[in-house]
């Protein structure tokens, strides 16, 4: 085993590095991974540009994928040579919310690459629970796309699946796309695409929206609200993350949608009374999607996102930018100044097995 490798850190705010430091040394619960790839979420962007990391420097990745290389003492259900796909939530398993399953709610948590070191690094030490093994016929790749999927999956199993639901994906980012193809998977009777992109509805129509609608056009938010079949047993995933959006998910509802509130907001959220008089008169129900875990840890949305990709049913090809070596990651994620990318960048570490 090597004695030293490189990582990417945040040296502080807007200010990425290469940095050569020592392999970290494993705990007893720990396991060593050689990580393959990286992908740059957009919760990332916030801790590179706005100040938005627990401390500096730091070394971000939590949607990553990697070989175990080395084990801790106490570590037995991890082997060495396992490809593993990491599920970064950290919570403490001995609260209330933790014993009732409920691990997004753990306030005792720790998180991988946010509260302590993640996968933009050569190797990277992670608690054995956190390893999620890929199944046979599951790319690295695709084990990098396992978290993201997750968040999508998570809301879909909160409203009790979305088996013959007609599911509207406001926001067709990555995570909308990704949650898209999930509820096309899991049995939608309809999915429409919302956003104000032309170039992502085109992207979400191939990856098979039946609808999709720019919400700069009247019209078409028009005609969707005339089509009463849609408007039925309805899913609406708004995953977009802004006030605008929000508000658009209890127009475009039907009566007693549900209305699951993925995206995370940075703006302050005002609403007339007639707007929220909307939520009364169609009797919805709204609720709130954290992460992405479940009993038992991480949850049966990570054993459905490796049926999904065994059944190849998630395209990430699309959704992927590309894979970058440190240097070229570091000037690709440095052009963005903390807008969204188009597609997944991903840092690649080495070639996967």
């Amino acid at each position: 085993m090597q004695q030293n490798m490189v990582q990417v850190i945040v040296e502080s705010n807007d200010q990425l590095a290469i940095e050569e430091t020592e392999v970290p040394e494993v705990s007893s619960t720990d396991v060593l991974v050689k990580v393959f790839y990286s992908g740059l979420c957009g919760s990332d962007l916030p801790r590179i540009f706005n100040d938005g990391a627990h401390y500096y420097p730091i070394t971000l990745g939590h949607e990553f994928s990697g070989e175990v290389v080395d084990l801790g003492g106490d570590v037995t259900s991890i082997k060495k040579g396992d490809v593993i796909s990491c599920a970064p939530l950290v919570p403490c398993f001995n609260c209330v919310r933790c014993e009732k399953g409920q691990f997004s709610l753990c306030k005792n948590y720790s998180f991988v690459g946010s509260r302590k070191p993640g996968g933009n690094a050569e190797y990277v030490a992670v608690p054995e629970k956190s390893c999620f093994v890929l199944p046979e016929g599951i790319s690295a790749k695709q084990g990098a796309f396992f978290e993201p999927v997750t968040v999508g999956i998570h809301p879909i199993l909160m409203a009790g699946g979305c088996q013959d639901k007609n599911v509207v994906v406001i926001g067709v980012g990555t995570i909308g796309l990704l949650a898209l193809q999930s509820a096309k998977a899991l049995g939608a009777k309809t999915v429409t695409a919302v956003d104000i992109n032309d170039a992502k509805l085109d992207k979400a129509k191939q990856l098979g929206a039946d609808i999709c609608i720019n919400s700069l056009n009247a019209d078409e938010i028009d005609s969707f609200l005339a089509n009463v079949t849609v408007l039925e047993e309805q899913l609406i995933l708004e995953t977009a993350g802004t006030p605008i959006t929000v508000k658009l998910a209890t127009q475009l509802a039907g009566p007693r949608a549900q209305v699951g509130l993925v995206g995370t907001l940075h703006k302050d959220l005002h609403m007339t009374y007639k707007e929220f008089e909307i939520i009364l008169r169609k009797e919805l129900t709204l609720f709130g999607s954290w992460m992405n875990y479940s009993a038992p840890y991480p949850g049966k949305e990570w054993e459905l996102t490796a049926e999904l990709f065994q059944k190849n049913l998630i395209d990430i090809d699309m959704l992927t930018e590309g894979s970058f070596a440190p240097a070229e990651y570091i000037e690709k994620v440095s052009k963005l100044q903390g807008a969204p990318s188009e597609g997944k960048i991903l840092l690649a570490w080495g070639e996967e097995k």
